[in-house]
């Protein structure tokens, strides 16, 4: 089966990382922020979740292209006049691009935003799905069934 997800470039996330290390934790239109996300299967629906604590739904922008979903979101920066104590929190801007795979449909994306949590729900395409394939032959009396990718022999009663 086609992977439903599949990764860019690790060299990248790599890069990503260590300047968030050099530079500190905020994001910019240039360099940003990356935000965790888990994903799975459950049933016929693809699921992944970002996490985006303290970001408003409007500051949330999510685009699809083909098979490439781009998520962004900006949490402001706080006042810069505050004398700050601890700042442990990421702000500025988050980005997150997935390449998924040609076995999801694409057009049927839902997504909604609850607790700080983005949910994406995208159903595996119809062409996709396992399904049952006969099998007849001319010369047999034997008719063979593929049905997700296991093989049953039945005989026909005539």
């Amino acid at each position: 089966m086609v992977p439903m997800l599949m990764r860019s470039d690790p060299f990248r996330e790599l890069d990503r990382l260590s300047q968030q290390m050099l530079n500190g934790v905020n994001g910019t239109l240039a360099r940003p922020s990356a935000m965790p996300m888990d994903a799975w299967r459950e049933g016929d629906t693809f699921l992944i979740e970002f996490d985006l604590p303290g970001v408003r739904a409007d500051a949330i922008d999510l685009d699809v292209e083909r098979n490439v979903v781009t998520v962004r979101a900006e949490r402001p920066v706080g006042d810069q006049d505050r004398e700050m104590l601890a700042s442990e929190r990421t702000r500025g801007v988050f980005s997150r691009q997935l390449v998924l795979g040609d076995n999801l449909d694409m057009g049927k994306i839902e997504a909604s935003y609850d607790a700080g949590v983005l949910t994406l729900r995208i159903p595996v395409a119809e062409q996709a799905k396992p399904r049952r394939i006969s099998i007849s032959s001319a010369g047999e009396e034997t008719r063979q069934q593929i049905s997700g990718g296991s093989r049953e022999r039945q005989a026909i009663n005539a």
